[in-house]
Protein backbone atom coordinates (compact mmCIF):
# COMPACT_ATOMS: atom_id res chain seq x y z
CA UNK A 1 0.00 0.00 0.00
CA UNK A 2 1.51 3.33 -1.08
CA UNK A 3 2.09 6.14 1.40
CA UNK A 4 -0.14 9.18 0.73
CA UNK A 5 1.69 12.32 -0.40
CA UNK A 6 0.93 15.41 1.66
CA UNK A 7 3.41 17.80 0.00
CA UNK A 8 4.71 17.60 -3.57
CA UNK A 9 7.25 20.09 -4.92
CA UNK A 10 8.28 19.77 -8.57
CA UNK A 11 10.94 22.09 -10.00
CA UNK A 12 10.25 24.69 -7.32
CA UNK A 13 12.44 27.79 -7.52
CA UNK A 14 12.53 31.06 -5.59
CA UNK A 15 14.82 34.06 -5.84
CA UNK A 16 15.22 37.16 -3.68
CA UNK A 17 16.81 40.19 -5.35
CA UNK A 18 19.07 38.06 -7.49
CA UNK A 19 19.85 35.49 -4.76
CA UNK A 20 18.62 31.96 -5.37
CA UNK A 21 16.85 30.55 -2.30
CA UNK A 22 15.51 27.40 -3.97
CA UNK A 23 16.85 26.08 -7.26
CA UNK A 24 14.59 23.57 -8.99
CA UNK A 25 13.74 21.53 -5.91
CA UNK A 26 11.90 18.22 -6.34
CA UNK A 27 10.64 16.76 -3.05
CA UNK A 28 7.60 14.98 -1.72
CA UNK A 29 6.58 14.26 1.86
CA UNK A 30 4.06 11.97 3.48
CA UNK A 31 3.08 11.16 7.07
CA UNK A 32 5.92 11.09 9.59
CA UNK A 33 8.61 13.55 10.67
CA UNK A 34 11.24 14.85 8.27
CA UNK A 35 14.13 16.99 9.50
CA UNK A 36 15.48 19.85 7.40
CA UNK A 37 19.14 20.72 7.88
CA UNK A 38 21.42 23.17 6.09
CA UNK A 39 23.51 26.30 6.60
CA UNK A 40 21.84 29.69 6.99
CA UNK A 41 20.59 30.73 3.58
CA UNK A 42 20.27 27.13 2.38
CA UNK A 43 16.55 27.52 1.61
CA UNK A 44 14.98 25.76 4.60
CA UNK A 45 12.79 28.67 5.72
CA UNK A 46 11.79 29.45 2.13
CA UNK A 47 10.71 25.85 1.62
CA UNK A 48 8.60 25.96 4.78
CA UNK A 49 7.04 29.30 3.86
CA UNK A 50 6.03 27.95 0.44
CA UNK A 51 4.55 24.83 2.07
CA UNK A 52 2.69 27.11 4.52
CA UNK A 53 1.19 29.11 1.59
CA UNK A 54 2.86 32.27 2.94
CA UNK A 55 5.07 32.53 -0.14
CA UNK A 56 4.49 31.67 -3.79
CA UNK A 57 7.30 30.07 -5.81
CA UNK A 58 8.71 31.81 -8.86
CA UNK A 59 8.63 28.54 -10.81
CA UNK A 60 7.53 24.95 -10.37
CA UNK A 61 4.45 23.16 -9.14
CA UNK A 62 3.25 22.79 -5.55
CA UNK A 63 0.58 20.41 -4.31
CA UNK A 64 -0.48 20.46 -0.66
CA UNK A 65 -2.92 17.99 0.88
CA UNK A 66 -3.98 16.95 -2.62
CA UNK A 67 -4.74 20.52 -3.75
CA UNK A 68 -2.97 22.67 -6.36
CA UNK A 69 -3.87 26.03 -4.72
CA UNK A 70 -5.15 27.46 -7.97
CA UNK A 71 -8.35 28.72 -6.40
CA UNK A 72 -9.28 30.70 -3.33
CA UNK A 73 -11.34 27.74 -2.13
CA UNK A 74 -8.36 25.36 -2.36
CA UNK A 75 -6.09 27.82 -0.57
CA UNK A 76 -8.64 28.29 2.20
CA UNK A 77 -9.06 24.53 2.64
CA UNK A 78 -5.31 23.92 2.92
CA UNK A 79 -4.75 26.77 5.38
CA UNK A 80 -7.45 25.37 7.67
CA UNK A 81 -5.70 21.98 7.70
CA UNK A 82 -2.12 23.02 8.36
CA UNK A 83 -0.23 24.31 11.37
CA UNK A 84 2.74 26.64 10.93
CA UNK A 85 5.37 27.82 13.39
CA UNK A 86 7.51 30.50 11.71
CA UNK A 87 11.11 31.19 12.69
CA UNK A 88 10.04 34.48 14.25
CA UNK A 89 6.52 35.11 15.45
CA UNK A 90 4.98 38.41 16.39
CA UNK A 91 2.72 38.50 19.41
CA UNK A 92 0.10 41.06 20.46
CA UNK A 93 1.93 41.52 23.74
CA UNK A 94 -1.11 42.77 25.64
CA UNK A 95 -2.78 39.40 25.09
CA UNK A 96 -2.66 36.63 27.64
CA UNK A 97 -1.31 33.28 26.53
CA UNK A 98 -4.85 31.91 26.38
CA UNK A 99 -6.08 34.98 24.53
CA UNK A 100 -3.39 34.69 21.88
CA UNK A 101 -4.04 31.02 21.10
CA UNK A 102 -7.79 31.65 21.19
CA UNK A 103 -7.33 34.49 18.71
CA UNK A 104 -5.39 32.15 16.38
CA UNK A 105 -8.18 29.56 16.72
CA UNK A 106 -10.74 32.19 15.66
CA UNK A 107 -8.63 32.91 12.57
CA UNK A 108 -8.81 29.20 11.79
CA UNK A 109 -12.61 29.51 11.96
CA UNK A 110 -13.25 27.76 15.25
CA UNK A 111 -16.49 29.67 15.63
CA UNK A 112 -18.12 27.79 18.51
CA UNK A 113 -16.78 29.17 21.75
CA UNK A 114 -16.98 26.15 24.08
CA UNK A 115 -15.21 23.60 21.84
CA UNK A 116 -12.72 26.29 20.78
CA UNK A 117 -11.80 27.03 24.39
CA UNK A 118 -11.48 23.31 25.09
CA UNK A 119 -9.04 23.04 22.20
CA UNK A 120 -7.04 26.07 23.36
CA UNK A 121 -6.71 24.52 26.81
CA UNK A 122 -5.65 21.21 25.24
CA UNK A 123 -2.77 22.65 23.19
CA UNK A 124 -1.60 24.86 26.06
CA UNK A 125 -1.39 21.75 28.22
CA UNK A 126 0.56 19.93 25.49
CA UNK A 127 3.33 22.54 25.69
CA UNK A 128 3.11 22.78 29.49
CA UNK A 129 1.73 26.31 29.55
CA UNK A 130 -1.68 25.62 31.06
CA UNK A 131 -0.47 27.05 34.36
CA UNK A 132 0.55 30.30 32.65
CA UNK A 133 -2.53 30.75 30.44
CA UNK A 134 -3.62 33.95 32.20
CA UNK A 135 -0.17 35.58 32.06
CA UNK A 136 0.41 38.41 29.61
CA UNK A 137 2.60 37.41 26.67
CA UNK A 138 4.99 40.27 27.45
CA UNK A 139 5.76 38.70 30.86
CA UNK A 140 6.71 35.30 29.43
CA UNK A 141 10.31 34.22 28.86
CA UNK A 142 11.66 33.62 25.38
CA UNK A 143 11.33 29.87 25.76
CA UNK A 144 7.76 30.20 27.02
CA UNK A 145 6.82 32.40 24.06
CA UNK A 146 8.33 29.79 21.74
CA UNK A 147 6.17 27.11 23.31
CA UNK A 148 3.14 29.41 23.00
CA UNK A 149 3.88 29.79 19.30
CA UNK A 150 4.06 26.01 18.98
CA UNK A 151 0.71 25.65 20.78
CA UNK A 152 -1.09 27.68 18.11
CA UNK A 153 0.47 25.51 15.39
CA UNK A 154 -0.95 22.39 17.08
CA UNK A 155 -4.55 23.64 17.03
CA UNK A 156 -6.91 21.09 15.56
CA UNK A 157 -4.32 18.33 15.14
CA UNK A 158 -3.39 19.56 11.65
CA UNK A 159 -2.72 17.13 8.81
CA UNK A 160 0.39 19.16 7.93
CA UNK A 161 2.65 20.65 10.60
CA UNK A 162 5.47 22.99 9.54
CA UNK A 163 7.94 23.95 12.26
CA UNK A 164 10.83 26.38 11.86
CA UNK A 165 13.22 26.11 14.84
CA UNK A 166 10.56 24.93 17.31
CA UNK A 167 12.94 24.37 20.26
CA UNK A 168 14.99 27.59 20.00
CA UNK A 169 15.41 29.07 23.48
CA UNK A 170 13.69 26.10 25.13
CA UNK A 171 15.49 24.54 28.10
CA UNK A 172 16.68 20.89 27.86
CA UNK A 173 13.91 19.48 30.06
CA UNK A 174 11.18 21.17 28.03
CA UNK A 175 12.89 20.14 24.77
CA UNK A 176 12.56 16.49 25.78
CA UNK A 177 8.88 17.03 26.60
CA UNK A 178 8.27 18.74 23.26
CA UNK A 179 9.92 15.85 21.46
CA UNK A 180 7.24 13.60 22.93
CA UNK A 181 4.52 15.95 21.65
CA UNK A 182 6.05 16.10 18.16
CA UNK A 183 6.62 12.36 18.07
CA UNK A 184 2.91 11.78 18.64
CA UNK A 185 2.05 14.37 15.99
CA UNK A 186 4.22 12.50 13.48
CA UNK A 187 2.15 9.36 13.99
CA UNK A 188 -0.89 10.98 12.39
CA UNK A 189 0.42 13.96 10.40
CA UNK A 190 3.13 15.09 8.03
CA UNK A 191 5.67 17.08 10.03
CA UNK A 192 8.51 19.13 8.53
CA UNK A 193 11.00 20.22 11.18
CA UNK A 194 13.73 22.75 10.43
CA UNK A 195 16.18 23.04 13.30
CA UNK A 196 19.72 23.90 14.36
CA UNK A 197 19.62 20.97 16.76
CA UNK A 198 20.91 17.83 15.02
CA UNK A 199 20.09 15.91 18.19
CA UNK A 200 16.40 16.79 17.67
CA UNK A 201 16.54 15.35 14.15
CA UNK A 202 18.38 12.26 15.36
CA UNK A 203 15.83 11.75 18.15
CA UNK A 204 12.64 12.44 16.19
CA UNK A 205 13.09 11.92 12.46
CA UNK A 206 13.23 8.88 10.22
CA UNK A 207 14.11 11.05 7.22
CA UNK A 208 16.40 14.02 6.78
CA UNK A 209 16.76 16.46 3.89
CA UNK A 210 19.96 18.53 3.73
CA UNK A 211 19.74 21.73 1.69
CA UNK A 212 22.66 23.89 0.58
CA UNK A 213 22.46 26.95 -1.67
CA UNK A 214 18.89 26.09 -2.58
CA UNK A 215 19.60 22.54 -3.70
CA UNK A 216 19.06 19.15 -2.11
CA UNK A 217 22.39 17.65 -1.02
CA UNK A 218 20.95 14.63 0.77
CA UNK A 219 17.49 13.08 1.05
CA UNK A 220 17.10 9.82 2.89
CA UNK A 221 16.97 8.00 6.17
CA UNK A 222 18.75 9.58 9.12
CA UNK A 223 20.56 6.28 9.67
CA UNK A 224 21.82 6.33 6.07
CA UNK A 225 23.30 9.80 6.48
CA UNK A 226 24.94 8.81 9.79
CA UNK A 227 26.36 5.70 8.09
CA UNK A 228 28.31 7.88 5.64
CA UNK A 229 30.54 8.90 8.59
CA UNK A 230 31.40 5.32 9.58
CA UNK A 231 35.16 4.94 9.91
CA UNK A 232 35.66 8.70 9.70
CA UNK A 233 35.36 9.62 13.39
CA UNK A 234 38.04 8.82 15.95
CA UNK A 235 39.27 9.76 19.42
CA UNK A 236 42.80 10.89 20.25
CA UNK A 237 44.70 12.62 23.00
CA UNK A 238 44.97 15.75 20.86
CA UNK A 239 43.70 17.26 17.61
CA UNK A 240 44.75 15.24 14.56
CA UNK A 241 46.23 17.40 11.76
CA UNK A 242 44.64 15.10 9.18
CA UNK A 243 41.13 15.74 10.52
CA UNK A 244 38.73 18.19 8.91
CA UNK A 245 37.46 19.14 12.37
CA UNK A 246 38.55 18.39 15.90
CA UNK A 247 37.32 19.42 19.33
CA UNK A 248 38.02 18.61 22.94
CA UNK A 249 35.34 16.53 24.64
CA UNK A 250 34.32 16.52 28.28
CA UNK A 251 36.62 13.56 28.93
CA UNK A 252 39.64 15.61 27.90
CA UNK A 253 40.15 13.66 24.69
CA UNK A 254 39.67 15.07 21.21
CA UNK A 255 37.01 13.95 18.76
CA UNK A 256 38.36 14.04 15.22
CA UNK A 257 36.30 13.94 12.04
CA UNK A 258 37.92 13.48 8.65
CA UNK A 259 38.00 11.52 5.42
CA UNK A 260 39.28 8.45 7.24
CA UNK A 261 40.69 7.47 10.63
CA UNK A 262 44.47 6.88 10.69
CA UNK A 263 45.68 3.30 11.13
CA UNK A 264 45.42 2.23 14.73
CA UNK A 265 43.15 5.11 15.74
CA UNK A 266 40.41 4.56 18.30
CA UNK A 267 37.21 4.59 16.28
CA UNK A 268 34.17 6.44 17.62
CA UNK A 269 30.52 5.84 16.82
CA UNK A 270 29.45 8.53 14.32
CA UNK A 271 26.57 10.90 14.98
CA UNK A 272 24.33 12.88 12.66
CA UNK A 273 26.37 15.96 13.50
CA UNK A 274 29.56 14.21 12.30
CA UNK A 275 27.93 13.15 9.05
CA UNK A 276 26.46 16.60 8.44
CA UNK A 277 29.85 18.19 8.98
CA UNK A 278 31.48 15.81 6.51
CA UNK A 279 28.76 16.42 3.93
CA UNK A 280 28.97 20.22 3.99
CA UNK A 281 32.53 20.72 5.26
CA UNK A 282 33.60 24.33 5.76
CA UNK A 283 30.04 25.69 5.44
CA UNK A 284 28.89 23.52 8.32
CA UNK A 285 31.91 24.35 10.50
CA UNK A 286 31.47 28.07 9.94
CA UNK A 287 28.03 27.87 11.54
CA UNK A 288 28.84 25.67 14.49
CA UNK A 289 28.39 22.41 12.56
CA UNK A 290 24.64 22.01 12.84
CA UNK A 291 23.27 25.24 11.37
Amino acid sequence: MSTPTTISLAGVAKRYRGTTALDGVDLSFGPGITGLLGPNGAGKTTLLRIAATVLAPDAGDVRLLGRTLRSTEALHDVRCRLGYLPQEMGFPRTFTGFGFVDYMAVLKEWTQRAPRHDEVRRVLALVDLDGLATKRVRTLSGGQRRRLALAQALLGEPSLLLLDEPTTGVDPEQRVALRQVLSRAGERSTVLLSTHQTEDVEALCDRVVVLDRGRVRFDGAVTDLVATATGKVWLADGPDPSARASWRTGTGRHRNVGEGAPAGAEAAEPTLEDAYLLLLGDRARAEGVAA
